[in-house]
Formats: structure tokens, C-alpha cells, sequence
């Protein structure tokens, strides 16, 4: 599998990469899927370390995770997945089986029930241990004009990082 690393070790690696792109990854029942994220924070709350993540109500992704106690998130070190980062961002799981489709390879996660991206460079496993939606009124119009005008808000991921580590590439 991979070394594992201190969550604050590769933290300023993972914060880079994540304007470019990273997978969400959950599972329910039976189900999983992965999407492309590109905003979120990471750091320490109620004495845990923490990595925030954020999911609209019209993904796919939401149906699954609203269900499910955990999440993995894996962001590429290098460019292999830059194009299909950007197809999974774009195309439903409801409609396509991402994984199969472009070959994204899968390993089970060390600490948590959900799928991991196997060669994808850091890796967070993360048990969900707050969930809330976003309230309208409390956010700043300007950010709500610009990245909210259709209404499809998030709801806010916080998830306890119960593993961090680097798989080989």
C-alpha cells in the first residue's frame, strides 16, 4: 500500500493540488462513486485532525454520502489524472460506472469501509463526524451571487482523518 504520514506532513502539498482537482470517494451499501472536489480545508477541531469537504444537494455523490459514515479523498501528485479529473467532475455516477469507465484503479481503505483511488498520490480516509448544509442568509451575497445563483448549495463535510499516506505511484 503506501507510507504512512502525518496529516500535517503533506497537508501544504494537498492544499496546492486542490484547485486543480481531487477525487471524493464514498460508499453506500453497494453503491460508490467518485467525484472531482476543489474546494475544502484541512486542520484540527475537537482535539481531532479534520478534513473539510463540500458536496452539492444535485450530485450524485450527496445521495450516497448523506447515507454513508465515511469518505475518502485522493489528490494526484502528478498530471496522470488531470483529464480524468476533469470527465468525473463533469459526468453523473448515476449514468456511468467512473471507476470503469476510465479505469480508475480502486484498493479498500486501511481504516474505513470505502474505496480508495490506488496510485493516486495522497490519501485521506475520513469517518464523517459533522455534517451541515448551507444557510442561505448567512453567507456573503457576493459569494452567494456568484457561485449560487441556480440555489444548489452545499452541504459541509467535516470527517475525522483516521488515515493519511502516500501510495506508491
Amino acid at each position: 500500500m503506501g507510507e504512512k504520514i502525518n496529516y500535517q506532513a503533506d497537508a501544504s502539498e494537498y492544499i496546492e493540488q486542490l484547485p486543480r482537482g481531487a477525487f471524493l470517494t464514498v460508499k453506500s451499501g453497494e453503491q460508490q462513486n467518485t467525484m472531482t472536489i476543489g474546494w475544502g480545508t484541512i486542520g484540527y477541531m475537537w482535539q481531532r485532525p479534520i478534513l473539510i469537504v463540500a458536496v452539492r444537494y444535485s450530485r450524485f455523490t450527496y445521495e450516497l454520502i448523506d447515507k454513508a459514515a465515511e469518505f475518502s479523498v485522493s489528490a494526484p501528485v502528478d498530471n496522470r489524472y488531470n483529464k480524468i479529473l476533469g470527465r468525473v467532475g463533469t459526468e453523473s455516477g448515476r449514468d456511468i460506472d467512473k471507476f470503469k469507465e476510465y479505469n480508475i484503479p480502486l484498493q479498500p481503505g486501511k481504516t474505513i469501509d470505502c474505496p480508495v483511488i490506488s496510485d493516486c498520490g495522497i490519501t485521506y480516509e475520513c469517518k464523517i463526524i459533522y455534517r451541515q448544509p448551507m444557510d442561505p442568509e448567512a453567507l456573503n451575497p457576493d459569494i452567494r451571487d456568484k457561485f449560487y445563483s441556480n440555489q444548489d448549495y452545499h452541504v459541509i463535510y467535516w470527517g475525522e482523518i483516521t488515515a493519511v499516506y502516500k501510495n506508491n505511484l
